[in-house]
């Protein structure tokens, strides 16, 4: 009776450090959103209606909802393919799928074929093991934007001097694409080429910002827009990105400086039970048989290792904040 209600506790425990760390945020984002447009509504005379009634637009779902559920995995593997251009890769999203899925077959069997006859666990290790091509995938786009955002703000100066000296934007664009590096070089390039076969700027910019995904470069492609439709001081607003992209870098990398020990302590928490548990497994492995080999044991297993994933990922949003 004491294991149960222990249990119960802290599956309740779990579960609200999962609210706060997933819900609360989001709901934090609704209340700014619903209060934007509420001043929004006043400044605009409209009159008031159900929250965001006359702002947002709300879309009809069709009676064959589930039959787009069914074929939205096009559109997963279009959301894939979109990744891997944005890391610079060669694959094809097809393929990574099957490779995944091949993963997740394999582990899944292999982990009944060692003895650990407990489905729910099988299905943790295959997803673990198939989900490591697609997270192989977002470590190396993150780590190529991360890149091409430090060296924007250069490649803005570039830009802005470019157009003081009394060159166009295209002129501008190419000066860029020219003394750089890469990532930045190649994207520009890419735009340059594209410029040159007769595509329309707006359209060559628009592609630029889908294949890096950046607010700073959408702050830049939406400053060059507006110049060439408006003809503003885009000299002036390209000052202001630079120095207000390089404050961003500064500040973000000063929080990271700050929250470096309560990473590294979320790390070592994260990593202690493994260590622990792998300790044992060599030092006395009657400790842990009996979880793989008794049903309450594994029912036991089961709920921690569920339980140490979750708690990993809400560890993981907790102590890397985001600015």
């Amino acid at each position: 009776m004491f294991v149960l209600v222990a249990f119960l506790i802290f599956t309740g425990a779990l579960l609200a450090a999962g609210y706060y760390a997933w819900s609360v945020p989001e709901s934090r984002h609704g209340d700014a959103m619903a209060n934007r447009l509420r001043d929004l509504r006043v400044r605009t005379g409209a009159p008031r209606r159900s929250a965001g009634a006359d702002l947002l637009r709300s879309e009809n779902k069709s009676r064959f909802t589930f039959l787009g559920e069914v074929f939205g995995w096009v559109r997963v593997l279009e959301r894939l393919q979109r990744m891997i251009d944005q890391a610079n890769l060669s694959y094809r999203a097809l393929d990574v799928a099957v490779v995944s899925l091949v993963l997740f077959v394999a582990v899944f069997l292999a982990a009944g074929l060692l003895g650990l006859n407990m489905p729910m666990l099988q299905f943790v290790f295959g997803a673990l093991a198939g989900a490591l091509p697609v997270l192989l995938i977002l470590r190396v786009r993150r780590s190529r934007l991360d890149k091409f955002q430090e060296m924007f703000p250069d490649a803005i100066d570039l830009f802005t001097r470019s157009m003081k000296a009394g060159h166009t934007i295209h002129s501008g664009l190419e000066t860029i694409a020219n003394e750089t590096s890469d990532p930045v070089k190649m994207e520009f390039k890419k735009v340059v080429e594209e410029l040159a076969l007769g595509s329309p700027i707006e359209d060559t910019l628009h592609n630029l910002g889908g294949r890096v995904p950046l607010v700073d470069l959408k702050f830049f492609i939406t400053g060059l827009i507006l110049q060439r439709q408006t003809g503003a001081n885009l000299t002036e607003v390209m000052d202001n990105l630079s120095l207000l992209v390089r404050e961003r870098l500064n500040m973000n990398a000063k929080l990271r400086a700050h929250t470096a020990q309560q990473r590294m302590s979320a790390g070592l928490l994260c990593a202690l039970p493994l260590v622990v548990a792998l300790g044992f497994f060599f030092i006395k492995p009657d400790f842990i048989q009996i979880l793989y080999t008794d049903e309450t044991g594994k029912m036991f297993l089961t709920y921690g290792i569920v339980s140490e994933i979750i708690g990993i990922l809400v560890i993981r949003k907790i102590a890397n904040p985001r600015f």
